[in-house]
């Protein structure tokens, strides 16, 4: 069982900056590729930016290319989102998840974080 606790969300005007942190319990962290989704209010949960399992491939959502970046910490069992250049429309909670695969698609992920709100204002 992979525990997950996101942090770093907060209210940011648009075009600034946050970096999203996702920290796990699991000491075999590495064995897991790991993901990024956000749902905003009355919205579907949709992905936003995964990192496989030795951190060497990226994947990302059009809408973020360019301007977010996931990484990994194998070693401090951490994955983090930066995100810059953000924009009213990536108000969202954003979720953290532990899967056996690198995928856009959230029912291949196992474990998955509370969430933390990014609001970002006009």
């Amino acid at each position: 069982q992979v525990q997950l606790e996101e942090s770093g969300g907060g209210l940011v005007q648009a075009g600034g900056s946050l970096r999203l942190s996702c920290a796990a319990s699991e000491r075999t962290f590495s064995r897991y590729a790991l993901g990024w989704f956000r749902q905003a209010p009355g919205k579907e949960r949709e992905f936003v930016a995964a990192i496989s399992r030795s951190g060497s491939s990226t994947y990302y959502t059009d809408s973020v290319k360019g301007r977010f970046t996931i990484s990994r910490d194998n070693a401090e069992n951490t994955v983090y989102l930066q995100m810059n250049s953000l924009k009213p429309e990536d108000t969202a909670v954003y979720y953290c998840a532990a899967g056996s695969i690198a995928t856009k698609a959230f029912r291949n992920y196992a474990y998955w974080g509370q969430g933390t709100q990014v609001t970002v204002s006009s």
